[in-house]
């Protein structure tokens, strides 16, 4: 292969990141109300295949070609009815690069209050949405249990070939689960995950 063949093939691409499974992106929606700023968050429907019952933001899985932005306001024009003149984006947030292979793509946005009364909520995939004031995650810090990863490598794995015959130290690590609890409702996982990393932003910690 040369030179000018290696540029042709790269010259398309977009860096990404490597062995990443899937890439999502959800909007993670401010809403203006009387009391304050609130975050909108949906219920999943109880009949969908994964996850269901859990909090979580509108979004999906990223078509071939498609932005994170463009994805996340796709999905919550789907799942909630708000056309994209109805939502400011107003800057995507540290991406989350879950261990089990997929890539997360949190879009802060600003959802026009109008909107809040037309709601339609897609009943396959919603089973009801809610707000939480934006105060109470600046104020509140989130219970954080976390389990460990274990490396678990075969017999067979072959160490003599990479000069470590006595065996190799593998690195685990350890995932935290932020949980915030909000009137009997559980907001955890990459949701959980994705507003405390807002709010130590909000407060200059991160």
């Amino acid at each position: 292969m040369t030179l000018e063949e290696i540029r042709s093939r790269m010259a398309p691409r977009r860096a990404g990141f490597q062995d990443v499974t899937g890439e999502y992106a959800v909007l993670v929606p401010l809403v203006e109300t009387p009391e304050g700023l609130q975050v909108l968050f949906e219920v999943r429907a109880a009949t969908l295949r994964r996850q269901p019952g859990e909090v979580c933001f509108p979004g999906g899985r990223m078509e071939p070609g498609e932005e994170p932005e463009t994805c996340a306001l796709r999905e919550t024009w789907e799942e909630l009815g708000i056309p994209v003149e109805g939502i400011e984006v107003l800057v995507p947030l540290d991406k989350v690069l879950h261990q089990s292979g997929f890539l997360m793509h949190p879009i802060l946005g600003r959802i026009d209050p109008a909107w809040l009364a037309r709601l339609r909520p897609q009943a396959t995939e919603v089973a009801e949405t809610f707000l939480v004031p934006l105060s109470y995650f600046l104020e509140e810090e989130p219970l954080c249990p976390s389990y460990p990863l274990v490396p678990q490598v075969g017999e067979d794995f072959p160490y003599a070939q990479i000069g470590f015959p006595q065996g190799y130290d593998w690195k685990g690590a350890r995932v935290e689960v932020p949980i915030y609890t909000w009137e009997g409702r559980a907001i955890w996982g990459i949701t959980g995950r994705v507003m405390k990393h807002l709010a130590e932003v909000l407060r200059g910690r991160a």
